[in-house]
C-alpha cells in the first residue's frame, strides 16, 4: 500500500487515535488505583497502629503492671513488620520489639514516627512509639493491579478496535475515494482535450457537491471550448473576407486589370478598416479579461451622450427604414463616467438593434433615474432572442445569427466588451426578450460615483 495514499493515512490516523486512547484510559486508571492503594495502606497501618494500642491497654489493665509485657511486643512488631516502643510517661523504655536496651531513655532514630500515648482507666499508663517497616511499592502494586485487573482487556479490545477501524477506514475510504479517482481520471481527460467526461456521484455531502461542481466546472469548460472553437472560425471568417477582397483588389491592380483610382482606395480602406476593427475588439477583449481597461473619469451629462450616439447612427439606420427616437427627461443628474467608453457602450448596443430589426422597424433608447442609478434602456422591434440563447449572449464571439453572414457584420465581441466597460464603471447590464417580439438592453451607471 501506498504510505502516501489517502487511504494509509486514514488507516494510520483511526489506528493512532485508538492507541492514543487506550493509552489514556489505562494511564489514568492506573493514576487512581494508584492513589487509591495508597490511601488503603494508610488506613491500615493507623487501624494495626489502634490495635496494638487496645492491646497494650488491656494487657496493663488485666496485669496492672508492664511485667512481661516483652514478648507481646515482640510478637506484635514481627506480626505488623515495624518497631514496637513502649515506655513509661517519663520516656524510660519498658519494652522494644527490637529488643534494644531496657530501662533506658528512649530516643528516636527515626523523627517525626507516630507517637501515641497508652490509655487506661485513668491517666495514661505509657507512650507507645510505632517506626514502620519499609512501605510497599505502590505504584509496582498499582501496575500489576490495573493490568490483571483491566489490561488484558485494554489489549485485546484495543487489537479489536483497531482491526474493525482498519475495516471500516478500507471500505469508508473506497467509497470516499471512488469520486476522487473518478475526478482524477475526469481531470486527466481534461487535460488531453476531452471535456465529455463527467462525475456520476449521487451523494448529497462534500463530495457529492465537488462532484457537481466538477460537472458545472466541466460543462462551462465544455462551452468555453466550444466558442473558442466558433472564435476561431469566426475570426477565420471576418479576417478571410476582406483579406480576399484585398489581395485581390491588389493582383488586380498590379495585372493592370483595375486602376487605383479613388474609388479603388476607398475600397481598399474600407476592407482595412474592417480589419482594424476586428483587431480592435480583440485587443479590448484581451485588456479587460486582465482587468486593465484604462479609464478616464470625469463628470458628464449622460444625455449629451445619448444624443450623440443617437445622431451618429441615424443615417445608418434611415438607410435600412428604421426610426430612432430617444425617451429622457429634460434634466438627469451627472454621472462621473469615461464618456467615450459609455458612447461605445451605447454604439454598440444601437448597432446591434439595427442589425437585427426589419425594414420599417422602430428602436427606442430610454434613460431615466433609479434610486442612485441612471438605467438607459435601448428596445427594439426586431427578431429577438431565443429564451435558450438569452443568457449567452455576453459571452466571447457568441452570436445569435450563426450563419456569420456579413449582413449582420461583427465577430461576436461587442457586447463582451460593452458588459466589460459597464461593470469597469460599477454599473451592470441585462437582456430581456422574446422571440419575434425584439429585444431590450438594459444597463445601470452608479450617479456620482468615483471609480
Amino acid at each position: 500500500m501506498n504510505i502516501h495514499s489517502l487511504n494509509f493515512r486514514l488507516m494510520a490516523a483511526f489506528t493512532i487515535v485508538i492507541i492514543v486512547i487506550i493509552g489514556s484510559v489505562f494511564f489514568f486508571t492506573y493514576r487512581s488505583t494508584r492513589v487509591e492503594i495508597g490511601r488503603f495502606g494508610e488506613r491500615v497501618e493507623a487501624m494495626q497502629d489502634k490495635r496494638v494500642e487496645t492491646e497494650l491497654s488491656r494487657f496493663y489493665q488485666f496485669q496492672g503492671t508492664w511485667e512481661g509485657v516483652q514478648p507481646f511486643v515482640i510478637q506484635w512488631g514481627k506480626i505488623f513488620n515495624r518497631r514496637i516502643v513502649l515506655t513509661d510517661n517519663d520516656g524510660i523504655v519498658i519494652a522494644d520489639s527490637s529488643e534494644g536496651p531496657i530501662g533506658q531513655r528512649y530516643t528516636a532514630e527515626t523523627p517525626g514516627q507516630p507517637v501515641s500515648p497508652v490509655l487506661g482507666l485513668g491517666p495514661p499508663i505509657g507512650i507507645l512509639h510505632v517506626t514502620h517497616g519499609d512501605a510497599m511499592d505502590v505504584n509496582r502494586v498499582a501496575m500489576q493491579i490495573t493490568y490483571n485487573t483491566i489490561g488484558r482487556f485494554f489489549l485485546w479490545g484495543g487489537l479489536l478496535a483497531i482491526g474493525i477501524a482498519l475495516l471500516l477506514t478500507y471500505i469508508l475510504s473506497r467509497r470516499i475515494l471512488a469520486p476522487v479517482k473518478e475526478l482524477t481520471a475526469a481531470a486527466g481527460q481534461f487535460g488531453k482535450g476531452d471535456f465529455s467526461r463527467r462525475v456520476e456521484f449521487d451523494d448529497q455531502g462534500e463530495v457529492g457537491e465537488l462532484a457537481q461542481s466538477f460537472n458545472s466546472m466541466a460543462d462551462n469548460l465544455e462551452r468555453n471550448e466550444r466558442l473558442r472553437r466558433n472564435m476561431v472560425a469566426d475570426i477565420a471568417h471576418e479576417l478571410r473576407t476582406p483579406l480576399s477582397n484585398l489581395r485581390g483588389y491588389i493582383e488586380a491592380i498590379s495585372d493592370g486589370v483595375v486602376r487605383a483610382d479613388d474609388a479603388t482606395i476607398r475600397s481598399l480602406n474600407e476592407e482595412a478598416s474592417s480589419l482594424s476593427r476586428l483587431v480592435d475588439d480583440l485587443q479590448e477583449v484581451s485588456l479587460a479579461d486582465a482587468g486593465e481597461i484604462k479609464l478616464i473619469i470625469q463628470p458628464e451629462e449622460i444625455s449629451r451622450l445619448i444624443n450623440e450616439a443617437v445622431t451618429a447612427l441615424q443615417n445608418k439606420a434611415a438607410d435600412r427604414a428604421l426610426t430612432i427616437s430617444v425617451d429622457q427627461p429634460s434634466k438627469l443628474p451627472t454621472v462621473n463616467i469615461d464618456s467615450h467608453r459609455i458612447k461605445q457602450v451605447l454604439l454598440n448596443l444601437l448597432e446591434n438593434a439595427i442589425a437585427h430589426t426589419e425594414s420599417g422597424g422602430t428602436i427606442t433608447v430610454t434613460a431615466k433615474e433609479q434610486d442612485d442609478k441612471i438605467c438607459i434602456s435601448v428596445t427594439d422591434t426586431g427578431e429577438g432572442i431565443p429564451p435558450e440563447e438569452l443568457p449567452l449572449v455576453f459571452e466571447r464571439f457568441y452570436r445569435v445569427d450563426k450563419s456569420r453572414t456579413r449582413a449582420t457584420g461583427g465577430s461576436g465581441l461587442g457586447l463582451t466588451i460593452a458588459k466589460r466597460l459597464v461593470e469597469a464603471h460599477g454599473g451592470t447590464i441585462e437582456a430581456t426578450s422574446q422571440a419575434g417580439q425584439g429585444s431590450t438592453f438594459t444597463f445601470t451607471i452608479p450617479i456620482l460615483k468615483n471609480v
